[in-house]
C-alpha cells in the first residue's frame, strides 16, 4: 500500500509540474517595449496612444475603465487574461495609425478601426486588420483570415507577416471613405467604404447579418481579445 501511495504522489507531482509548464505564459523583455516618437513624427504632429506605463487613453468595451484582462507588461500593452475587447476612449475620423504587434504561438488577435459600442461587440461595426500566427493557427486556412488581411473581406496577395517571436509593423490610413492596410512595409488591403466593390465583398462575407457594419466614418480604435496572448507597442496616431 505504501508503494502504491508513493507512486500516486509521484504521479500527481509530475502531473502538476506538467500542467504548470504548459500553462506558463511567455513574457516580453522590457528592452523590447519601446514606445516613443521619432523627432520627425513629433514635428509632424503624431502622438502616442500608449506611453508604456498607463492605459489612461484606453478602456474595455462598454466599460468605464480597463479590466484586468489587459495590462502593461514590461512596457508593452498586453492581453493578460480574459478581458473582452479594448478600445480607445477617443473616436477618430481621418487618421494614420502606426503600431507594432507580436503574437504568441498559435495566437489570434485583431486591430479594429471605426467601430462603436452600439452592438454587442466592436466587430459588428468596425473593420478588422487581422493579427495572427499564420504558421500555427488554423484560421490561416482561410486566406482572408491571415495576418494583415482586411478580415473576411480582402485577401493579401502575399504573406508579409513575421513569425512568432518577431514584431510586425502596422500602418493603417483612413481618410474619408478610403482605407489602406499595410503590414511590414507592404500594402495588404485597400478599399473604399460603401463602394460597389466593397458592397460585393460585404455580401459574400460573414457580416451580412450586421447592417451597421462598415457604415461609420468615425469610431474607436480597438484590440481584439481572442483568448490568446498578444503584445502591442509604439502605438501612435496622426489625425488628418
Amino acid at each position: 500500500m505504501k508503494a502504491v501511495n508513493r507512486r500516486t504522489k509521484l504521479f500527481c507531482t509530475w502531473l502538476l509540474l506538467s500542467i504548470a509548464g504548459c500553462s506558463s505564459d511567455p513574457v516580453i523583455d522590457a528592452s523590447e517595449c519601446v514606445n516613443e516618437l521619432s523627432a520627425q513624427e513629433a514635428q509632424d504632429g503624431w502622438r502616442l496612444l500608449f506611453d508604456g506605463q498607463s492605459l489612461a487613453q484606453w478602456r474595455s468595451f462598454k466599460e468605464e475603465g480597463v479590466n484586468s484582462g489587459w495590462g502593461v507588461e514590461n512596457g508593452c500593452l498586453a492581453r493578460l487574461g480574459w478581458g473582452g475587447d479594448l478600445i480607445t476612449r477617443e473616436q477618430f475620423e481621418d487618421f494614420e495609425l502606426k503600431l507594432e504587434w507580436r503574437i504568441s504561438e498559435a495566437g489570434n488577435s485583431g486591430i479594429f478601426i471605426r467601430g462603436d459600442e452600439s452592438e454587442r461587440t466592436i466587430h459588428y461595426t468596425g473593420f478588422e486588420m487581422q493579427v495572427l500566427d499564420n504558421a500555427g493557427h488554423s484560421d490561416s486556412e482561410d486566406p482572408s483570415h491571415r495576418a494583415g488581411a482586411y478580415y473576411d473581406m480582402i485577401v493579401p496577395d502575399h504573406d508579409t507577416s513575421k513569425p512568432v517571436g518577431y514584431w510586425n509593423r502596422v500602418h493603417i490610413i483612413a481618410v474619408g471613405s478610403d482605407v489602406e492596410f499595410w503590414l511590414n512595409g507592404r500594402q495588404t488591403a485597400k478599399f473604399t467604404q460603401g463602394s460597389p466593390e466593397w458592397q460585393a465583398l460585404y455580401e459574400e462575407s460573414k457580416f451580412t447579418d450586421r447592417p451597421r457594419y462598415g457604415s461609420l466614418l468615425k469610431g474607436h480604435i480597438g484590440f481584439q481579445d481572442h483568448m490568446d496572448k498578444v503584445w502591442y507597442r509604439n502605438i501612435r496616431i496622426l489625425q488628418r
